[in-house]
């Protein structure tokens, strides 16, 4: 089980094969690795794929916080390094995709960049991102609210029609997801994130991918961040809430693998 050190921060990753080219994927707020299970086997084979989990989350270290983005960015450099990666495709959602944006302002590792339900900036509309950030959160002891906390990031119909796929949802963030100080921690660096004005930095391919139910970041959010990067390419799913990759993975799937093969 490899970690990566970051000062004293353990920090957990799984990689998997041994092709040229690697796909990282980073994570949601509060969320454990689980959130990639669709993706992660759909690009295994053809890359080299890395899944960490961001500290805070899973079996990586939860020092106190608060954490800031920047700190994130350190800690995927010091995984790339333990891995032995010079270059990589990034793939993050929500927390991850922001974290991605950053980090590829300021590292040349990163051949392209996708987002998943990310916004460019938190700041701008600091009295709604709380309330709806928290509708992410549920103690992992607490199954019932675990599972209203999916509901919430899903839509009615996917809640619906697959409960057995909530159901296993709820059981990994029961094992993998944050405890409420490392969230609040984690919550802190989004709080503090804004690079709407620093886009036409970030030159590299963006595939910029975004449930058009989302109610966690608007999708109009996501539309500007589009629109503003130099390389940016919009991916709206229909009828997906806020974890689209999730509930829409085969789409989502089909659009990112489109996205590495080109780039």
């Amino acid at each position: 089980m490899p970690y990566a050190s970051n000062d004293d921060v353990q920090l957990y990753y799984e990689m998997d094969g041994d092709a040229e080219q690697a796909v990282v994927f980073l994570g949601d707020l509060g969320y454990g690795a689980w959130q990639w299970g669709w993706q992660y086997p759909a690009v295994a084979g053809q890359y080299t794929t890395v899944v960490i989990d961001l500290r805070g989350t899973g079996k990586s270290d939860s020092p106190a916080g608060p954490y800031t983005i920047s700190t994130f960015v350190d800690d995927l450099i010091s995984v790339l390094s333990d891995a032995e990666i010079t270059s990589t495709h990034l793939v993050g959602a929500g927390l991850g995709g922001m974290v991605g944006l950053a980090a590829t302002r300021m590292h040349a590792r990163v051949t392209s960049l996708t987002t998943i339900g990310t916004a460019p900036a938190a700041t701008a509309r600091k009295r709604n991102v709380d309330s709806n950030l928290e509708m992410l959160w549920a103690p992992p002891s607490d199954r019932e609210a675990l599972a209203e906390s999916v509901e919430t990031a899903v839509s009615s119909s996917f809640y619906d029609r697959h409960p057995d796929v909530v159901d296993r949802i709820v059981e990994w963030r029961v094992d993998e997801d944050a405890s409420r100080p490392a969230w609040e921690s984690q919550l802190a660096a989004i709080r503090e994130f804004d690079v709407a004005d620093l886009l036409y930095e970030i030159t590299v391919p963006t595939l910029v991918v975004h449930g058009m139910s989302d109610a966690v970041w608007s999708p109009t959010a996501g539309e500007q961040l589009a629109s503003e990067l130099p390389r940016g390419e919009w991916a709206p799913v229909e009828n997906a809430g806020h974890l689209v990759h999730i509930e829409a993975s085969k789409i989502v799937n089909d659009i990112l693998i489109g996205f590495l093969n080109e780039h």
